[in-house]
């Protein structure tokens, strides 16, 4: 499936059905700052969960600190429950190397220790530098690695992907 042919919106969709499969009891959504965070907005809305969402961000934890310095969601972790004993649904856009995934979970055992941590991803595409690997990807692509997938949110809500070529 080429990344330009990918609808956001079926496989919001899609997502939404199969994280339905991985709920159980003390199950709370976290989203990865930004796409992440849209997703498990909308899926907290759609899904019946108590409470609300969590946000995290992976920029204080990430190996290439050093070279990208704090970026803009350096400062959107908000986790409003405990973390201690919680089964945590982490949701992500996009699943490329697995960098971001560590640094979040790092992230995430500075506020306690999970029962156990799950990843469910829009779109997984491949390039894995770690091994993690999603309990669940609405869509797998191949891209080359000079391209960078993101997911795009319009004033109503609605996703869609932007394609970036990465400099060199």
């Amino acid at each position: 499936m080429s990344a330009l042919q990918l609808d956001a919106e079926a496989l919001f969709e899609d997502l939404l059905l199969h994280v339905r499969t991985l709920l159980r009891p003390n199950t709370v959504l976290v989203g990865i700052w930004s796409g992440g965070a849209w997703l498990a907005e909308r899926l907290q809305r759609e899904l019946p969960l108590a409470g609300e969402q969590g946000v995290i961000s992976s920029a204080l934890h990430r190996d290439d600190f050093g070279s990208r310095g704090l970026t803009a969601g350096a400062d959107h972790t908000r986790l409003p429950f405990e973390i201690e004993g919680q089964h945590i649904l982490l949701i992500d856009d996009v699943l490329f190397t697995g960098r971001t995934t560590r640094a979040v979970i790092n992230e995430l055992f500075d506020f306690g220790r999970p029962a156990s941590v799950t990843l469910a991803v829009l779109v997984d595409r491949g390039g894995r530098e770690l091994p993690i690997h999603p309990a669940y990807s609405a869509a797998r692509i191949n891209l080359p690695a000079h391209q960078k997938l993101s997911l795009a949110r319009d004033d109503a809500g609605r996703f869609s992907f932007d394609i970036q070529e990465c400099a060199a």
